[in-house]
């Protein structure tokens, strides 16, 4: 018994494709308001700390979120310094090696970044 011979695929498929685009959906709110809307983060809570005057060690910072050694080195380097552009200062104490944010400003390394990037 043999079976019948069916039609090639190229032929049960239509030739004219779609070249319409779907219609894009729109946020509903910017992503900045996700920020706004979770006060007590853990990125939060380590600015504020290094914010204070007396600055923060990475023994403390370690305390506050669970993190390794290596984990919060990471975040002051990846987070505050390069993505903030925050100015990361550190001094070394009798506590210890403290970090600090020093001002509110850019560090002079992330207003040269920015200016390559114009």
């Amino acid at each position: 018994m043999t079976r019948p011979k069916s039609k090639p695929k190229s032929a049960i498929r239509p030739n004219a494709r779609k070249t319409d685009k779907p219609a894009s959906r729109k946020r509903l709110a910017p992503a900045s308001s996700k920020l706004a809307s979770r006060p007590d983060t853990k990125h939060n809570r380590i600015v504020a700390m290094l914010r204070a005057p007396a600055g923060a060690t990475i023994a403390a910072i370690m305390i506050a979120t669970d993190w390794q050694q290596h984990s919060v080195r990471g975040f002051l380097a990846g987070v505050v310094r390069k993505k903030l552009g925050l100015n990361l200062v550190s001094e070394q104490t009798e506590k210890g090696r403290v970090y600090r944010i020093k001002d509110g400003k850019a560090s002079p390394a992330a207003v040269a970044r920015t200016k390559q990037a114009a």
